[in-house]
């Protein structure tokens, strides 16, 4: 069982933008994989494929939305089918807009670890009572959420839960997940770190897909 991240950018110019010396999309697929999601899909518009040939000779995976389909919810959709499609036993993904771009990696290990625990479940990050993003949404609600594609993001999943779909909220003590990039890094709040144990030991169950992709790029060995 893998859980994939799925980062959405609303335009490219957002997705490579320079971020702590690298292209956005860049360091968050660090940060994705670092956390143990697998696989990382950006979802962008690339009328020039400059987002493209930033992934070039990563593990990230590019879903261009079609034109008819409404920017919010459909593109999530998009990007889990996609990273459905490349990965088998893709049996969670996390909506994660590309503008919330200091999360920890912890948060990120922690999500999945509260999947592990409830795999049928909404699990959504809090820190310090406030529920953020990213979200983890479980393969059940997929269905669901391609019904609602003239939804945004937080919409559809408040009608999630509605509907019925069980919501976990975790506490998590990462300001990342309420604070993006609005705000500098400098004036973050502290990180503080899960309050206690968020669903046992870190899961593996990307170990295998992992062994066949090819690492960060800043993971590499130089060339000479």
């Amino acid at each position: 069982m893998t859980v994939a991240a799925v980062v959405i950018a609303p335009h490219p110019e957002m997705a490579l933008a320079p971020h702590e010396g690298r292209p956005l999309v860049r360091r968050l697929a660090d940060v994705a994989w670092s956390g143990g999601a697998i696989p990382f899909v950006v979802v962008v518009p690339d009328p020039e494929g400059a987002v493209a040939a930033a992934l070039r000779e990563s593990a990230a995976l590019l879903a261009v939305p079609e034109a008819t389909r409404p920017q919010g919810i459909a593109w999530f959709t998009a990007g889990f089918a996609a990273a459905r499609g490349a990965v088998e036993g893709t049996r969670a993904a996390l909506l994660w807009p590309a503008r919330h771009a200091w999360l920890d990696p912890e948060t990120v290990t922690s999500l999945i670890e509260a999947h592990g625990r409830r795999p049928d479940a909404l699990v959504r990050p809090a820190y310090r009572g406030r529920v953020g993003l990213p979200a983890l949404v479980p393969v059940a609600a997929l269905e669901r959420l391609e019904s609602m594609a003239g939804r945004n993001g937080e919409d559809a999943l408040a009608a999630l839960v509605e509907a019925g779909l069980a919501l976990e909220v975790v506490e998590l003590g990462d300001p990342g997940i309420v604070h993006d990039l609005a705000t500098p890094r400098e004036a973050l709040p502290p990180f503080e770190g899960p309050v206690g144990p968020v669903g046992g030991p870190a899961p593996e169950w990307g170990a295998d897909v992992a062994a066949h992709l090819p690492p960060p790029e800043s993971d590499r060995a130089p060339t000479a």
